[in-house]
């Protein structure tokens, strides 16, 4: 099979080479002996790749390795009493081994495709939101009514945490950097979009405050993400797209009855198979209720996975960036 590998940690410019691999065992890490086989039809590329490519991430395989945590495929094999069966269209979070033709997922993150989605939404559904839903109601506690304000929200964890609150009967306020991000951040479920650059934390308090704040960004946003949240308002991070990983001065948690919130959803849900079917279970109703529509942004052919990282980490990606594999 055809496949891009990692084979240094040179950047995203220089780090891949496009190979030929012999095809996966049917075992994964998370499940031995029992892994689902899919074949690919898109691969999506998410923040954790860029990483990878520089020994950044958290998880560091020996090299060289193939990257790629999600795709949208068909089920080639699959373990006997697995919810998924040969044939099946499906979304399948694979954690590494993505960008290739044939991939092997743990049956517990691998997810039928509903018919409302494509292949490049199925590539796109597992890591971000599944991430949106555990920040959201896991981790942030949303209550119907409230206000969520998201950070880099045109982005894919951005757009999926818009779809998923509004969804789940929240107020949404997305702070975006341009023109066509807001437009994208609108057809997401934003009620309001205020600019990065401009005093977007001021234009929240005036809009009532925020109740729940879904930060994937950090960097120097972070003081004043604080002070746009109403009492017992919770910040919640999620990641580091800006690069800057920010401090909390906790005399401002003290004094205006504020959290703090940590939401690393692999962390938490690799070893909990029950709550990740439920987590599933909750998206393919929003799916049905058509809140959750994964935007897919920038396609590239497999053999073009580098221009595809690079383009996320310029944070020049808007929705879902995907590589077309078959």
């Amino acid at each position: 099979m055809k496949a891009q590998q990692i084979t240094d940690l040179t950047g995203p410019e220089t780090a891949l080479e496009l190979v030929e691999l012999p095809e996966p065992e049917p075992s994964h890490m998370f499940t031995p002996g029992r892994g689902v086989i899919v074949d690919v039809k898109v691969a999506g590329v998410s923040f954790p790749e860029v990483l990878q490519t520089r020994g950044e991430y958290q998880l560091r395989p020996e090299l060289p390795f193939v990257p790629g945590s999600e795709v949208g495929g068909v089920v080639r094999s699959a373990p006997e009493g697995a919810p998924v069966k040969a044939g099946d269209r499906v979304a399948a979070m694979c954690m590494l081994g993505g960008f290739a033709e044939v991939a092997c997922a743990p049956e517990h993150l691998t997810f039928k495709l509903p018919d409302e989605l494509d292949f490049a939404q199925g590539a796109a559904l597992i890591l971000n939101y599944h991430t949106a839903y555990f920040a959201l109601v896991t981790r942030g506690r949303l209550q119907e009514g409230e206000t969520v304000l998201v950070h880099g929200a045109a982005g894919g964890v951005g757009t999926a945490t818009l779809q998923v609150a509004k969804g789940l009967g929240a107020r949404t306020i997305a702070v975006v950097s341009s023109d066509e991000k807001e437009q994208v951040a609108l057809e997401c479920g934003a009620d309001e979009v205020l600019r990065s650059d401009g005093p977007w934390k001021d234009q929240a308090k005036e809009l009532g405050g925020v109740d729940l704040l879904i930060d994937p960004v950090g960097g120097d946003r972070f003081t004043d993400s604080l002070r746009s949240l109403r009492e017992t308002g919770r910040l919640v991070v999620v990641g580091f797209t800006g690069r800057s990983i920010p401090e909390v001065r906790v005399n401002r948690l003290l004094l205006n009855n504020i959290e703090v919130i940590g939401a690393g959803w692999g962390a938490y849900a690799m070893s909990k198979p029950d709550y990740v079917r439920e987590v599933g279970a909750a998206l393919d109703e929003l799916i049905a209720r058509g809140f959750v529509r994964p935007p897919i942004g920038a396609r590239f052919p497999l053999e073009r996975a580098a221009e595809a990282l690079q383009l996320l980490d310029g944070r020049g990606a808007i929705g879902k960036v995907v590589l077309d594999v078959a």
